[in-house]
């Protein structure tokens, strides 16, 4: 199971394209609202029910949380104290993987979990990476903490998530599905 996070104000194609991505890879994923509310606007004003709020998620049948960016909305996952916890969990267990791009890196530097590992994020917002080292890379893998930088490149870090999740073979195969990379 995977969890993609949302809060008012979350960047809704980086979102969108996380979930399409990987369940068009066959992989089981929810949406989280943290707001209390099942319908959650994003920061371009599109509203999205969520699949399920905090308070029903079950961390321990979740092998990644994926966060999208957009402000506000990475600034109230920064602040959510519960998702903060299973954050700092997720990063001391290898088996289990922690995803964000644009302004969400800042929560796993907020998290403390950065230290001597590269990360990308939103250009500007560098420093808050926390002990992390920025990288200029669309998409940075190190360890069990994938970044990307932002919009754009949703397509890109949904791509990198299957492949982390269920290979080489299976994210390309989705690409070709989706035509990424066609000329």
């Amino acid at each position: 199971m995977i969890y993609v996070y949302l809060a008012e104000g979350f960047e809704e194609i980086e979102a969108l394209t996380a979930v399409d991505v990987m369940r068009r890879a066959g992989i089981e994923v929810e949406t989280v609202s943290i707001t209390g509310e099942k319908l959650v606007r994003g920061t371009h004003g599109i509203s999205v029910e969520a699949d399920i709020l905090y308070e029903e998620t079950d961390h321990a049948k979740c092998d990644m949380i994926v966060l999208p960016g957009g402000l506000p909305g990475a600034d109230y996952l920064n602040e959510h104290e519960g998702l903060a916890k299973h954050i700092k969990c997720f990063a001391e267990d290898a088996s289990k993987k922690l995803a964000a791009i644009c302004a969400a890196p800042q929560v796993f530097g907020t998290c403390g979990i950065l230290e001597g590992k590269k990360a990308t994020i939103y250009p500007s917002m560098e420093d808050h990476l926390k002990g992390g080292q920025a990288t200029d890379q669309n998409v940075t893998v190190d360890g069990n903490i994938i970044t990307g930088m932002g919009p754009a490149l949703a397509m890109e870090f949904a791509l990198k998530l299957v492949e982390e999740l269920k290979g080489k073979e299976a994210a390309e195969e989705v690409a070709d599905g989706l035509l990424f990379g066609r000329r």
